[in-house]
C-alpha cells in the first residue's frame, strides 16, 4: 500500500496537503538518477555550475511570496521572516557559485616530491536529511556546498514540509538545472535508514535533534560513509555589567522569538551579572509582552504557532517542571485553549542549574534568565552544558569579549552581535550539538575526497 505525507496546518491544525511518499523501488529510482547524472555534472567547471546556482537563486526571489506562503502554512513561520528566509537561501547558493572555486583550489604542499599538492574531488551523491523549522535555508546551506563541489544531492526533508521541498525541487527544475543533480525523496522517517544504507549515497548530512543524530551516525558509520551533524543547543547569553543594556534586551529578545523560538541557535540561556540583573530582566519583561502572537500570514504578526502539537506539549513541560522546581514566571506559561499549536511568549526568571528549562534545549518562545555572580560565574555556568552550539556575550570592553569568546565551549560566539548563520563563516557545534562544519570554506570540504598527488 502507498504511504502518503500529511503536513498540517499549525495555525488551525487543519490538514494543508497530502504527498504520495516514494516506496523502496521509487527511492532506488531516484537515488540511481542522482548517480547517473554525477559524472556529467562533476565534469562541468566551477563557472558552469555556479551559472546553474545562479539561475536557482533567480528562481527562488521570482518565488519569494509564495514560498514563504506555504512555510507560514505548513510549519507556521510568520511571512515576514519567510520572506527573508527565502533571500538568504538565494544569497547562499549565489555565494558558493563564486567561491566555491577558490575554496577548492589545490593546495600546494612541500615534500621530496618535485611537486606535491592536495586537489578536491567530489564523492558522489549525498544525502540531507533535513528538518521543518528553516525549510529553505537549512536545504541551501547543504545544497549549495556539495552541488559546487561537484556532488550531485538527494533531499530528505521533514514530512510537515513536503510543499516547501518541493518548492525547492521546482525552482531547481525551473532553472534548468539538469536532472537527477538534485532529487528531492519524500519519505516517511522509518525510511530514513533505507536511504543512508543504499550504496548509492556516499555521504550523509543531518540537521536535526541529538537524539535522532545518534541514529543517523550510528547508521551511517556502520555503512563507513562520511556525515556531519548539525544538532541541537542550549545556547547560552551572558550579559556582563558593561554591556550596553538596550541593545543587549533588543538582541535577547529577537534571538529567542524569531521562528516562534525554534532555532538551534537561538539564545536559549540568558546569564546576567548580579549588579544589572534586575534591571535587565525588567528591560527584556518589557519587549517580550509587546510581541503579538496569531496568523502567521499577516505581516504583523511577531511570533507564529508551534510546528507541531507534540513539540507545544513537551516546551509546557519544559516550562511547567521549571515553575515547580521555583522558576519565577514573569509572562506566559499556561497552555492556551482554541485552534492551533500557540505557545505563549513566556519569561522564566530565576532558572538555576537544576531546572529542566536550564538543562534541556527549549525550541520555542520561552526565555530563561540565570543569574550570575560575577564574569567567571558567567562562563561556569554558560559551559554547564552538554551542547555546544552558539553562544553570545555583551560586554563594553571588546578585548574581554574576545577572550571570553576563546573560553566558551561552542562552535560560534557572537561579542556585542546576534548568533546567525551566513554563507561565508563555518557553522556547526560541539559535545552534543554536533561535529563537522557547514558553510563557509569549512563546510564545502566536508564532502570532497582530498587527494594527495606525488609527482617525483
Amino acid at each position: 500500500m502507498m504511504t502518503s505525507l500529511k503536513t498540517t496546518n499549525p495555525f488551525n491544525n487543519s490538514t494543508h496537503a497530502t504527498y504520495e511518499a516514494l516506496d523502496n523501488a521509487a527511492l532506488s529510482a531516484a537515488i540511481a538518477s542522482a548517480n547517473d547524472a554525477q559524472n556529467s555534472w562533476r565534469a562541468l567547471s566551477f563557472t558552469e555550475r555556479g551559472e546553474y546556482l545562479k539561475a536557482v537563486a533567480i528562481e527562488l526571489r521570482k518565488r519569494k511570496a509564495d514560498i514563504a506562503k506555504i512555510m507560514a502554512e505548513e510549519m507556521g513561520k510568520p511571512v515576514k521572516e519567510g520572506g527573508p528566509e527565502v533571500e538568504k537561501s538565494a544569497w547562499c547558493a549565489e555565494h558558493y557559485a563564486e567561491h566555491a572555486e577558490a575554496y577548492l583550489a589545490d593546495q600546494v604542499l612541500e615534500s621530496d616530491a618535485q611537486k606535491s599538492y592536495v586537489h578536491h574531488q567530489p564523492l558522489g551523491t549525498i544525502l540531507g536529511i533535513l528538518p521543518w523549522n528553516a525549510p529553505l535555508w537549512i536545504a541551501f546551506r547543504f545544497l549549495a556546498p556539495a552541488l559546487m563541489a561537484g556532488n550531485t544531492c538527494a533531499m530528505k526533508h521533514d514530512p510537515n514540509v513536503q510543499g516547501s521541498a518541493k518548492a525547492i525541487a521546482d525552482a531547481f527544475s525551473a532553472a534548468g538545472v539538469p536532472p537527477g543533480v538534485m532529487v528531492n525523496l519524500p519519505l516517511a522517517n522509518d525510511h530514513v535508514e533505507s536511504a543512508i544504507r543504499h550504496p548509492g549515497i556516499a555521504a550523509v548530512s543531518f540537521t536535526g535533534s541529538s537524539r535522532t543524530g545518534a541514529l543517523v551516525a550510528s547508521t551511517a558509520a556502520s555503512e563507513v560513509k562520511p556525515h556531519v551533524l548539525e544538532l541541537g543547543g542550549s545556547d547560552p547569553f551572558i550579559v556582563l555589567d558593561d554591556a550596553d543594556l538596550e541593545r543587549a534586551a533588543d538582541v535577547a529578545t529577537l534571538s529567542r522569538i524569531i521562528n516562534a523560538g525554534q532555532s538551534c541557535i537561538a539564545a536559549k540561556r540568558v546569564i546576567v551579572v548580579d549588579d544589572v540583573y534586575d534591571q535587565f530582566l525588567s528591560m527584556v519583561e518589557t519587549r517580550l509582552a509587546k510581541l503579538k502572537l496569531g496568523n502567521p500570514l499577516l505581516e504583523d504578526t511577531d511570533v507564529g504557532p508551534i510546528a507541531r502539537d507534540d513539540l507545544r506539549t513537551n516546551l509546557h513541560r519544559q516550562v511547567s517542571e521549571s515553575i515547580e522546581a521555583g522558576a519565577r514566571c514573569l509572562l506566559g506559561g499556561e497552555l492556551p485553549d482554541g485552534d492551533g499549536y500557540f505557545y505563549p511568549v513566556t519569561l522564566l526568571a530565576d532558572v538555576t542549574p537544576g531546572m529542566t528549562c536550564y538543562r534541556e534545549e527549549t525550541f520555542g518562545p520561552v526565555m530563561s534568565v540565570i543569574r550570575a555572580r560575577d564574569v567567571d560565574h558567567a562562563i561556569e555556568l554558560a559551559n554547564d552544558t552538554d551542547y555546544g552550539l552558539g553562544a553570545g556575550v555583551w560586554t563594553g570592553d571588546s578585548a574581554l569579549g574576545e577572550r571570553l569568546a576563546k573560553v566558551i565551549n561552542a562552535g560560534q560566539v557572537a561579542v556585542n552581535g546576534i548568533v546567525k548563520t551566513d554563507p561565508r563563516l563555518p557553522s556547526g557545534g560541539v559535545g552534543r550539538s554536533g561535529y563537522g562544519r557547514e558553510l563557509g570554506p569549512h563546510g564545502i570540504h566536508e564532502f570532497v575526497n582530498a587527494k594527495q598527488i606525488w609527482l617525483g
